[in-house]
């Protein structure tokens, strides 16, 4: 699945890095790259949902970035 928004960190729990998508849901990400771990980078991501895996923030599905992609705006 492909999904645009901007990346957050919420400091929920111990901590964790969202995409909030355009389409106004949420995603927590699972191990995101180093890349992406900066607050309101807007990106282009593709992944995949993770039912397998629960979190402490439970905030939104959990999203695995297969690949992404940073704007320049």
């Amino acid at each position: 699945m492909k999904i645009s928004g901007k990346i957050q960190y919420k400091s929920i729990g111990i901590g964790t890095w969202v995409l909030g998508a355009d389409d106004g849901k949420v995603y927590e990400l699972y191990q995101p790259p180093a890349d992406l771990r900066h607050e309101n980078l807007s990106v282009e991501v593709e992944g995949k949902i993770r039912e397998d895996i629960m979190t402490l923030a439970m905030i939104g599905k959990v999203l695995e970035i297969i690949s992404f992609k940073i704007n320049d705006h």
